[in-house]
């Protein structure tokens, strides 16, 4: 239990800085900010998907390493993308779908997944 909670939470942290460079600094003109943003719950969102990594690599994958902790997070993450951006892109009120931005979220969520998920394997492995 300690495992999961410490390296959920550590992870859920690092996904949120990661998005805050990726979505906030490095590709902003991609994704604009309306000023609206609710940062307690993108938090708590960064947060579930911690804990949900975590608790796949400690109770049903034994994921200690971070080289394999990489590639399973990148796996989450391509799976958790297409699932956000089909579902996203299914509620537009016009039929115009921006393939390359879709790509391209899919390809920031994919990295910091792979991130965060070494990150938790990480700290599975040093409470180990």
């Amino acid at each position: 239990m300690k495992n999961f909670l410490v390296s959920g939470i550590v992870g859920g942290i690092i996904y949120f800085l990661l998005g805050w460079l990726f979505y906030g600094i490095l590709f902003k003109d991609a994704f604009p900010s309306n000023g609206n943003e609710n940062y307690v719950m993108i938090f708590l969102g960064c947060l579930t998907f911690g804990l949900f990594t975590a608790y796949i690599f400690t109770k049903w994958a034994g994921i200690s390493n971070w080289i394999t902790g990489f590639g399973a997070g990148a796996i989450l993450g391509l799976f958790m993308a297409f699932y956000m951006n089909f579902f996203a892109n299914s509620m537009k009120l016009t039929h115009e779908i921006n393939i390359q931005i879709m790509a391209l979220d899919i390809a920031i969520t994919v990295v910091m997944s792979a991130l965060a998920g070494s990150v938790i394997a990480l700290v599975n492995g040093k409470l180990k």
